[in-house]
């Protein structure tokens, strides 16, 4: 009998002791399980078990057939010394076998992996040695605001590696005129002929300064794969080798004729090779401005109060319920709430919203926008990680992270790509030494090291992940967050998008719009005595007739005896005479009539999407007010362009079809759902992907959430509620529709350029193997052409980055 293992599981969805009892009884059920107790307190689950008989993975799959879940953490690591996507492919298959893993993502470009575990089940301690023992390095992610960002390291450490070997390798490469007849002219120093001082300068090239291909090369053929390295390993060892050889043969024949060399194919070789890294680990850095423009806008220091003094304390060491003191100029060091103070923000950095925000008591504001022009208190509500800046870095780097489908089909094809090359330049080899150079070893080398230098697939395992980068983190500048590289994917296709009408397509609240008097009565006075009947009511559309006067500065009189009529209006005594405001059957209950002209007003305005609210004075019609949920100024132009790019345009609303109606014109929309209950709008969604369309849904508030998880793609509106924010898969920072338009643009434009990425990549390898193969490619141009491709798919992805977004 094998040794006992023991094992917790946190379990998620307990609500009883007889849900407790019921995963117990399941779990000790299972053959190899000594021993399982549940405790429901802590909502955890132990299990002493046989491994041979069962495991970790069959506990979690009793559980959710049982209707819980096993908890899952999320953890993202940095991972060092991967080369190519032949590597990522490695460690990801390796972490996502590990029981307790539900799902492990590689991204090469960022050189970080994501990882969803049970800690029960396996922890992270497991993780890294299981990496550790492929011959990588998997460390817990570093926070780049406390330490030098890796990308920094990265490039120093590739600039200092590059500049020595191409200072050994210029004298080798100067060598390479006496291969071509028509350089003859240049004149060539007789010592770098010499075959010992050529061995001398690429040895330390091809063991000190290369050794990074051996040990990678050795990783690879250690866990019975293949990946860059081995193709620059076995083509660069080839050439050496074979130059030691005829060398050798010189040395030990005096009088012989000094042979023809390849030191310089090798040298020269891994030269190039290294000047690609130099390029792609300066290139990466630049993907990730996104995310360190962020982190650098932060404030250093924060003025709380502290014992009755204003003391300067690190942004760090701000506790939540401090106050801090904000100076104009200043940055707001945390999330906070104003509690004294008037001001404008400028929180561009965080909506992309150039219009700076008015605020004062009561109003939240976030670390890292900048106080323009008033003296703030600000008592701290979100600090550290919880900040609003802080999330949305984590969400942007959770998308750079992930993958997209297409991605994976690039890993699928990668995986197989260098044993193919392998047996490709295997057989050129053997065709050339049998039939084309019979007995030439180095006639037969040439055309096999320049296939295998030529057909690296560095630029594959880069051409998706740079643009996701770069694409997300511009989004992300623009104020769009992309939860995920799949939904940064997926919007390209969205045919139809639906849009919430209260908050998404209109302001959200209610505005004065129309004073229209009775004749004996003027504009401004009729106002006074309606705002001052309501300015003791809650009700929204009471406010925004007060509101509506305080803007026109109106004179409010003093009121009494105020009273609402449940489903009619308001009642109240202004200035000693008697005011209703209301519906027309208020008027009607009083025994007014309401003449043909105002009954066509009404109408007219009611058309209009507005609300008409009719005033009697002493028992006298006085005239009427209208209100209006407004739509926001950008609203008609964000439609045109989702229209332009080939949309449907669709508003989903519970208000009247009339109000709707009228909505939809001023904005240019054609198809409206009007009167759907909240519990209804994820049904509408439905609706339209039964006709076969793929469907995006835009809205800010709580009844908006289950529309958003329904739809294909659920886009929340920043401005709006937590839970619809946390239902979407993007979240649009501005109230401004858009957003939208700009998140399918980026969508469409970052795949179209990891099209280009994918063609850059695979068009070297096309069109060089068959070219290396017929001999007509020199080593050291194919080391050149195979740098080059994983160059231009990096300068390729940040053109993104310089995107024009509205």
């Amino acid at each position: 009998m094998a040794e006992q293992k023991e094992t917790t599981l946190p379990i998620t969805g307990m609500t009883c002791a007889a849900c407790a009892n019921r995963i117990e009884k399941g779990l000790n059920k299972i053959e190899g399980v000594e021993s399982a107790n549940v405790n429901l307190a802590m909502e955890r689950a132990g299990v002493t078990y046989d491994p041979e008989q069962t495991g970790a993975a069959d506990f979690e799959q009793k559980i959710e057939k049982l209707g819980y879940h096993v908890e899952h953490e999320k953890k993202e690591f940095d991972v060092t010394g991967m080369t190519c996507a032949a590597c990522a492919n490695r460690i990801e298959k390796k972490l996502n076998k590990m029981p307790g893993v539900a799902e492990a993502s590689v991204n090469l470009a960022m050189e970080t992996a994501s990882v969803e575990y049970t800690p029960g089940m396996v922890s992270a301690e497991d993780l890294t040695q299981a990496v550790d023992r492929l011959g990588y390095g998997l460390h817990s992610k570093t926070d780049s605001s406390e330490e030098e960002d890796p990308r920094q390291k990265a490039v120093r450490k590739q600039t200092m590696t590059f500049t020595a070997s191409a200072i050994l390798a210029l004298p080798l490469l100067w060598t390479m005129v006496t291969h071509f007849e028509w350089l003859s002219f240049i004149w060539m120093p007789d010592i770098l002929m010499n075959p010992w001082v050529q061995f001398a300068l690429a040895t330390p090239v091809q063991f000190v300064i290369g050794r990074q291909f051996y040990e990678g090369a050795w990783k690879a053929l250690r866990n019975k794969s293949a990946n860059m390295d081995v193709l620059v390993a076995m083509g660069t060892s080839a050439a050496y080798f074979y130059s030691v050889y005829l060398g050798w043969q010189w040395w030990s024949s005096p009088g012989a004729e000094r042979p023809v060399l390849y030191f310089e194919a090798s040298a020269v070789i891994i030269t190039l090779i290294l000047l690609g890294k130099l390029f792609e680990a300066r290139a990466k850095g630049r993907t990730s401005q996104a995310i360190q423009k962020l982190l650098g806008m932060r404030a250093a220091t924060a003025v709380v109060y502290r014992a009755g003094e204003e003391v300067e304390i690190p942004v760090e060491d701000v506790q939540v319920g401090e106050v801090m003191y904000v100076k104009p100029g200043e940055k707001i060091p945390v999330d906070g709430e104003v509690i004294e103070g008037r001001s404008s923000i400028d929180e561009s950095m965080l909506t992309g919203e150039s219009m700076p925000v008015d605020k004062s008591e009561g109003s939240e504001v976030y670390g890292a926008t900048i106080n323009k022009n008033g003296a703030l208190q600000v008592k701290a509500s979100r600090i550290g990680s919880d900040t609003a800046l802080s999330q949305i870095v984590k969400v942007v780097e959770e998308a750079q992270s992930s993958k997209a489908d297409v991605q994976r089909l690039a890993d699928r094809v990668s995986s197989v790509f260098v044993p193919a090359v392998i047996g490709i330049a295997l057989l050129t080899f053997l065709v050339w030494i049998l039939f084309i150079t019979p007995g030439s070893l180095g006639g037969a080398l040439i055309p096999t090291i320049s296939i295998l230098v030529i057909a690296c697939p560095c630029a594959l395992g880069l051409a998706t992940p740079t643009s996701i980068m770069a694409g997300s983190g511009r989004a992300a500048e623009a104020g769009i967050l992309f939860k995920g590289g799949e939904y940064l994917e997926n919007t390209k296709s969205i045919e139809t998008v639906v849009l919430d009408k209260t908050g998404t397509v209109t302001k959200g609240e209610p505005e004065l719009t129309d004073v229209i008097p009775e004749e004996g009565w003027s504009k401004d006075e009729l106002l006074s005595y309606a705002a001052s009947a309501e300015k003791g009511s809650e009700h929204p559309l009471a406010s925004a007739v007060v509101q509506g006067a305080q803007s026109r500065s109106t004179a409010l009189l003093e009121a009494a005896d105020t009273e609402a009529v449940p489903g009619r209006g308001i009642q109240a005594v202004v200035d000693n005479h008697s005011v209703s405001i209301g519906t027309q059957r208020m008027m009607e209950d009083m025994g007014l009539e309401m003449e043909e002209n105002v009954q066509e007003s009404m109408h007219r305005l009611e058309s209009g999407g507005k609300t008409a609210m009719l005033i009697a004075v002493d028992g006298a019609y006085a005239g009427m007010i209208a209100v209006a949920d407004t739509i926001k100024e950008t609203s008609k132009e964000a439609v045109h362009r989702l229209q332009q790019a080939g949309l449907d345009v669709v508003l989903l609303t519970g208000d009247n079809q009339r109000t709707a109606d009228a909505i939809a014109y001023q904005v240019g929309i054609d198809r409206v759902i009007a009167g759907v209950l909240p519990d209804q709008k994820s049904v509408e969604i439905q609706k339209l992907q039964q006709e076969g369309r793929k469907t995006a849904m835009v809205g800010d508030g709580i009844n908006d959430a289950p529309a958003l998880a329904a739809a294909d793609i659920g886009m929340a509106v920043g401005t709006g509620t937590d839970v619809a924010i946390e239902a979407a898969d993007i979240t649009l920072m501005r109230g401004d529709l858009n957003s939208v338009a700009d998140a399918v643009l980026m969508s469409r434009t970052t795949m179209r350029n990891i099209k280009q990425n994918l063609f850059f990549a695979f068009i070297y390898n096309t069109l060089g193997i068959p070219i290396a193969a017929a001999g007509l490619l020199a080593p050291w141009v194919a080391g050149a052409a195979m740098a080059f491709s994983s160059v231009s798919v990096v300068l390729n992805a940040l053109r993104l980055q310089k995107m024009k977004l509205s």
